[in-house]
């Protein structure tokens, strides 16, 4: 509320989640899911090596790869394969062999940022809350990835075990803003924290360190991420731009399910597999690019209260309303919806609105408070909020392929993006909204495009309606045509 007095969270304008949501979620320990993984993979009888890559090679064409390894105990193994996959994070491997890698701001729409981050143990939690008010969220705020704003930077707060009272404390800051200088080692970075965010310096001087990490550039984009020459990269290897909305892991989940789809394709030969890789290829590239572009111009609304509510909210609708339910519905293995979805981005949309933000934000304008969770904030829109579900794919377990109709969701989204439009026009310039021609491409762009889709969902619509029910749901319905209610109780 002031930067003169961070020390409590009554200091602090907030929103926090109203109710559970509707597909359950928790913090993951990603130390034991490694774990896990590799127990996993092992019971299921794959090789693993514990070991380090010290060379590898790609075949041209058809020829099989070849992995150069060194083990534990120094023993040195070259295996060959006919696919090979770059998980190896920020060695950048494939990115470094072929120049893959750009951390260049031009590539990822202005990026310039850096990360620093604590890890500490035996926090004392009533430092931060004391959750006594529960009235206003059913979730205890300590469990989750808490996030603070300020001028050109954001930290977070996500707790990593309940046994040892652990948390991550951490920032991604924009240079342009807030120099590296300023928290590029434990020191400097404890000063930060007592100078802008006390409450969260309290918190951590009531712990045990860990360990501290500081990144001046962590951000970076690919040139190719499926290579005709059968290898390809994911994860941080590939991509990488803020960590503000998490979205690393969903990143890699869509990349896993290609690459796994590549790799079936080349053991079979199928004929598509070429098709498959320039359209995966084009997509994933796409997922980076566009992930890069939310956060563009960070640095003019980081720390605006009330515009980066109103960024939020926006940013919200797309990633519930297109890209979580796309996810789901496995589209993002269609080469011709892939084909749909780049050639209709509405990324020139999304840059008119941010450069209405920084001028808003510019300007001083208030233009209000949107809460990312609750419902009934938007004109014409019923009780509509973010991630609300414009399909029912969650309750219908509607995952196989093509069965979800993204058409729908996309459609509505555009819908509802087009309503926020219209509302924060209203917010910053009352009836003047009406003489301003970006008021117009904003609004009849969302308007049109929700128009087309809609069109094509009622296609998609007519295309799988004799399949609409899942194979479970319909092989039910028909064994049930022969149900007879019972009329005497089986004997014990």
């Amino acid at each position: 509320k002031s930067t003169e007095r961070s020390a409590e969270m009554a200091d602090y304008w907030s929103v926090w989640a109203l109710r559970q949501p509707t597909g359950h979620a928790w913090q993951v320990h990603r130390g034991k899911l490694e774990v896990d993984l590799m127990r996993m993979n092992r019971e299921l009888g794959v090789t693993v090596f514990e070991a380090r890559v010290d060379d590898f090679e790609i075949g041209e064409g058809d020829a099989d790869n070849g992995v150069l390894i060194k083990t534990r105990d120094g023993t040195i193994k070259v295996l060959t394969c006919k696919y090979v996959v770059d998980a190896a994070g920020r060695a950048f491997l494939t990115g470094r062999r072929f120049k893959n890698i750009s951390h260049k701001p031009r590539d990822k729409c202005g990026i310039k940022n850096g990360t620093a981050w604590v890890r500490v143990r035996g926090v004392d939690r009533d430092v931060f809350h004391d959750e006594l008010d529960r009235g206003d969220t059913s979730t205890v705020r300590y469990y989750g990835t808490n996030h603070f704003f300020g001028l050109g930077h954001w930290l977070w707060m996500i707790p990593l075990s309940r046994e040892g009272k652990e948390l991550s404390i951490g920032v991604m800051h924009h240079h342009d803003v807030v120099p590296a200088r300023s928290l590029n080692t434990h020191e400097a970075f404890l000063g930060f924290l007592e100078a802008n965010h006390e409450v969260l310096y309290r918190l951590v001087m009531s712990a045990e360190a860990v360990d501290f990490v500081y990144m001046g550039s962590p951000s970076h984009v690919p040139a190719q991420v499926f290579n005709s020459n059968h290898w390809s990269a994911l994860g941080d290897a590939i991509y990488f731009g803020d960590a503000f909305y998490s979205v690393g892991i969903s990143a890699l989940c869509v990349t896993i399910e290609c690459t796994t789809e590549l790799v079936r394709a080349r053991l079979e030969a199928a004929p598509d597999l070429e098709l498959k890789r320039e359209a995966f290829d084009r997509y994933i590239h796409w997922f980076a690019t566009t992930n890069a572009h939310t956060y563009r111009d960070h640095p003019a609304v980081l720390g605006n209260a009330s515009i980066m509510s109103w960024r939020i909210y926006f940013e919200y609708l797309w990633w519930f309303g297109v890209l979580v339910p796309s996810f789901v519905g496995k589209w993002h293995l269609e080469p011709g919806y892939i084909e749909e979805q780049l050639a209709n981005c509405p990324r020139h949309l999304h840059g008119m609105v941010y450069d209405e933000l920084n001028t808003l934000a510019a300007q001083g304008v208030n233009v209000g408070l949107m809460d990312c969770y609750r419902a009934d904030q938007l004109p014409f829109c019923g009780d509509f909020y973010p991630d609300k579900h414009h399909v029912p794919y969650l309750e219908n377990t509607q995952y196989g392929v093509r069965e979800l109709n993204i058409y729908r969701s996309a459609a509505a989204t555009h819908y509802v993006a087009a309503m926020w439009w219209l509302k924060l026009q209203v917010r910053a310039y009352g009836a003047g909204f009406l003489f301003r021609s970006r008021f117009y491409r904003v609004f009849g762009g969302l308007l049109k495009q929700s128009l087309r889709i809609r069109l094509r969902a009622w296609l998609h619509e007519r295309e799988v309606s004799r399949r609409r029910k899942t194979r479970r749901h319909a092989a039910l319905q028909e064994e049930f045509k022969s149900y007879q209610p019972p009329t005497d109780l089986e004997p014990w």
